[in-house]
């Protein structure tokens, strides 16, 4: 047995910052993101929003976002921005109007809590929000999953969920 953990903990790839390998910079101009995004073929836009004292925030960037498997799927998929929802920095939203991050999150997006994924297609419309953390890596895949294959189009994300976990088919 201890060899089999052994084994399985050199195959696993350590975890790295998802800052710098999951969130991609910007200038905030989300309206010149979701063109990037078109340009760079992908399928669509995934916002987070945080707060510093969120402990399902960290909890996500610690076990999660930190993955190299989720890093590279969604990467390849989204370009994908970290938003504070208390911030006083200045970003234009998917139509070009500027407004403070906290406006962003509030205003435009009804955030309340955190974490929030809001995951927006290449106009810059909302298709799927996921509040709160999910329950690990393979939900949060699926998730992607689910957004970049067009499956919201179908139903919602728990069957989606549901029927992918009953057919054994894995991200």
């Amino acid at each position: 047995m201890t060899l089999l953990v052994a084994a399985l903990t050199l195959h696993a790839a350590p975890p790295r910052d998802p800052y710098q390998y999951f969130f991609n910079d910007t200038w905030g101009d989300f309206r010149e993101e979701l063109q990037t995004a078109r340009d760079q073929g992908k399928k669509g836009v995934l916002i987070f929003f945080e707060m510093d004292e969120c402990p399902f925030c960290h909890y996500m960037k610690n076990t999660v976002l930190n993955q190299q498997e989720v890093q590279d799927f969604y990467r390849e998929r989204f370009l994908i921005f970290a938003v504070d929802i208390e911030g006083d920095i200045e970003v234009k939203n998917f139509r070009g109007e500027a407004m403070t991050q906290k406006d962003f999150a509030f205003k435009e997006n009804r955030v309340r809590a955190t974490p929030v994924f809001a995951f927006f297609d290449l106009d810059g419309e909302r298709v799927h929000r996921h509040i709160g953390k999910t329950s690990g890596v393979e939900e949060f895949l699926l998730m992607g999953q689910y957004v970049a294959s067009g499956a919201y189009k179908d139903g919602p994300f728990a069957r989606y969920k549901r029927e992918q976990r009953s057919t054994g088919n894995k991200p």
